[in-house]
């Protein structure tokens, strides 16, 4: 099949505004807890609908108070925290538009994000963030003040600060100004990397945001329901947290927020979610770290017993259900292994949602068959997150489900995956030849490859930008060998290589949380450091096997010859690594040139 659509079950308002539940929230159900905040010790304290919208109209008239009109821009550099949210609802009260700055970002990264979008206030979260915009911040003629989250210097936060400015602001002007937004006003701006370098700002409205939160809302109706709780810990700057976070607002499902992802664990057993969203590593994380456990407790086998048990019972669920054997063994793997895995997600988490990047079937069907299945989706920045999510309804593992109400794909005559919808974008900011250039008949040209089944089931196969060709003409997209070599607990990051080269290769990285249990296992000293590691026959005899297994998914012209382990690790610090967690092709191509030519000589 090569065009698929799903029917509308929604209509946008003109003059929706994503600020409008707010308020709504507040008057109907004021008790409401839409968040709950850190309060210390591990403990959560409750944000009501009516703190929460007194929160926001305060910060709003702040806003207005400091000089922001109609349709301006201001910026929030900062980790994932309550006042992230809040401020990004007060500048849609405003009538603003959202800049989303990534709170990992250089220097010169927010300096063209402020400079192209015209920002007139940023609010930043921390004296690092201070430091950095102080080296570009005299280059931005538009950029009238700088507002810091975090008290300092005896001055408030900008919370603080924007609610006593804006005691001047009478609520018919904050009315007044909030009506004039419309379903076409423009939302937020974030920016995504372009094939020139220089990030495009992708311009969202409020009735983008409106369709992904209804489509969502409808699609994961069983996650996104009111009484449930999540904890979001991926970075609102970027779209998919941002969306889901909106949707889980519009469903009344209560929210905390964190950005320390090294205490994860500890979180999850006192905030207890109901489900959480993450991308893919996050979950090749638990897996891999559940799996070294085990195996340095010396219960190896029957964790990996217990995995591959988890995978054929839920491929069984696709194929008339398990039989007897299968249910007892899943029976007796629930209660050993399957149980504690679901503890670390706190006990009451059912269900996760995966976006961001491609998750595969492998771990797809490990979680589903240990009770907490994920529902991978697929979109991107212009689609506003979400384009296709699978259901529980209507779920295929190894796919990134149908199109939402309203939406529709094709598969262009070079595999090249087309969409169509409400969440759709209107175009980039300021750039009228980058949008001309992503749209074909209407159609929004994603720049991933993929199929449609006959149900209307989309299936990614690769990305167009990252296919590589071998010098004898062979076409190999990489994310099938990297996904099943992520599998080994070893290996933090694997890379496959080969363009224009005679034949496939993959620079490969140890992930530093692995190696003293199999250092201890092995009767390798704790001290031996990595660079004697790297060269250490029975780990690299481990990892050349998980090659082989890797290289048994696609045919021998596909197949990795020859690999390279390496010292470092690839990481958001270091620049091999997106906020999200993905590969940085190029940058990693272009600091290890030298181990890749290593690997022809």
């Amino acid at each position: 099949m090569r065009e698929f659509e799903v029917p509308a079950s929604f209509t946008i308002p003109a003059d929706v505004s994503m600020a409008d539940t707010v308020f709504r929230y507040a008057a109907e159900s004021p008790s409401f807890v839409p968040f709950k905040v850190p309060s210390g010790g591990g403990a959560w304290s409750d944000v009501t609908a009516a703190q929460f919208a007194a929160d926001v109209a305060g910060v709003a008239k702040g806003l207005m108070a400091s000089g922001i009109e109609f349709g301006d821009r201001v910026a929030i550099m900062s980790a994932t925290r309550y006042e992230w949210v809040v401020l990004d609802y007060a500048i849609w009260t405003a009538g603003g538009c959202t800049v989303a700055i990534y709170e990992t970002s250089s220097s010169e990264q927010a300096k063209w994000v402020l400079e192209d979008s015209g920002t007139k206030i940023l609010v930043i979260e921390s004296p690092r963030h201070r430091a950095t915009i102080d080296e570009i911040s005299g280059g931005l003629p538009d950029l009238k003040e700088i507002l810091q989250i975090e008290p300092a210097d005896d001055k408030p936060g900008a919370i603080a600060e924007l609610v006593e400015r804006g005691r001047s602001v009478s609520d018919e002007d904050l009315d007044a100004r909030r009506t004039q937004v419309g379903a076409d006003s423009p939302a937020t701006l974030i920016y995504t990397s372009g094939t020139t370098g220089r990030p495009k700002g992708v311009q969202l409205t409020h009735s983008n945001l409106y369709a992904e939160a209804i489509g969502a809302t409808t699609a994961l109706h069983d996650a996104l329901a009111e009484g449930k709780r999540t904890l979001m810990f991926l970075p609102l700057a970027h779209v998919f947290a941002r969306a889901i976070s909106v949707g889980a607002f519009q469903a009344k499902v209560t929210i905390g927020h964190t950005s320390d992802w090294t205490t994860l664990v500890e979180q999850f057993a006192v905030f207890k979610p109901h489900f959480v969203l993450s991308v893919p590593r996050v979950f090749e994380k638990v897996y891999n770290s559940a799996s070294q456990k085990a195996h340095d407790e010396g219960k190896g086998k029957i964790f990996d017993a217990a995995a591959a048990t988890a995978i054929e019972w839920s491929e069984a669920q696709d194929k008339g259900g398990p039989g007897l054997v299968l249910r007892l063994k899943h029976f007796v793997f629930d209660k050993l292994v399957y149980g504690k895995i679901r503890a670390a997600l706190g006990g009451e988490c059912d269900r996760a949602v995966s976006g961001g990047g491609p998750l595969g079937p492998r771990l797809g069907h490990f979680f589903r068959g240990i009770g907490v299945p994920i529902f991978e989706g697929y979109g991107l920045t212009e689609s506003t997150a979400a384009v296709s999510v699978n259901t529980t309804e209507n779920m295929r593992v190894g796919s990134v489900g149908r199109p939402l109400a309203g939406h529709a794909a094709k598969i262009a005559e070079d595999g090249e995956l087309l969409i169509k919808g409400p969440v759709v974008f209107s175009g980039y900011w300021h750039n009228d030849q980058a949008t001309a250039e992503e749209f074909r008949d209407g159609w929004f040209k994603t720049g991933d490859l993929g199929a449609i089944d006959e149900d209307g089931f989309i299936t990614i196969t690769g990305r167009k930008k990252e296919i590589i060709v071998t010098a004898a003409g062979k076409n190999v997209s990489p994310a099938t060998l990297e996904d099943r070599l992520r599998a080994n607990s070893l290996i933090s990051q694997a890379m496959v290589v080969g363009d224009a080269r005679p034949f496939i290769g993959c620079l490969i990285t140890l992930d530093r949380e692995a190696l003293p249990g199999w250092k201890e296992r092995h009767g390798i000293a704790a001290d031996v450091p990595i660079s004697e590691l790297i060269k250490n026959a029975e780990l690299v005899a481990e990892i050349e096997k998980d090659v082989e297994d890797a290289n048994k998914a696609v045919s021998k012209a596909e197949q990795i010859k020859k690999i390279r382990i390496l010292e470092e690790d690839w990481t958001q610090e270091t620049g091999e690594l997106t906020p999200k967690m993905s590969l940085k092709r190029a940058v990693v191509l272009k600091q290890y040139a030298n181990d890749v030519d290593a690997i022809y000589t």
